[in-house]
């Protein structure tokens, strides 16, 4: 084999493993549930970061649970758009309970990430009168997925264009 037939198969198989993922995130999509979060965007200070937005999840809790102030694992569960959080022992996420405006919420421990593209301002900074949400996929296994953001204001919540 020469260098030139090896480097188109390796483009041939590097493009079909692409094309993998991105059918299996499609399909992701297509069939298991998903919904609208708040989050809390952070950024960890780091100098080398690239183009993405750490975002913090914080979504209602479904039912009284443990106290706020307590740490708890949770599974989520979408239903009319919305992400909640139920306590569940068994479950792989955990998160900090506490209470937003008088009800209770679970905060999750672990981040998420959501890639931009260079062109694109930083989304996570938002006036005094916004909130940042995220669409996300949530898989049987892991964490959830994010597939685009929103800002709310006034009560109403816009998708926001980051082409």
């Amino acid at each position: 084999m020469n260098a030139r037939s090896a480097g188109v198969t390796l483009a041939i198989v590097q493009l079909l493993l692409v094309t993998g993922i991105g059918l299996k995130y499609a399909t992701d999509r297509a069939r298991l549930p998903s919904g609208w979060a708040r989050t809390v965007p952070f950024d960890p200070s780091l100098p080398i970061r690239g183009r993405y937005v750490r975002l913090r999840l914080q979504v209602p809790l479904s039912a009284a649970g443990p106290t706020a102030g307590t740490v708890a694992r949770v599974r989520l569960a979408a239903a009319a758009g919305r992400v909640y959080a139920v306590v569940d022992s068994a479950a792989g996420l955990e998160a900090a309970l506490d209470t937003a405006n008088g009800e209770p919420v679970a905060r999750l421990s672990d981040p998420i990430a959501f890639f931009i593209p260079e062109h694109v301002p930083d989304p996570s900074a938002r006036a005094r009168d916004e909130e940042l949400w995220a669409e996300i996929t949530l898989p049987t296994s892991g964490p959830p997925r994010p597939i685009r953001l929103g800002v709310r204001r006034d009560g109403a919540l816009q998708p926001l264009d980051l082409r």
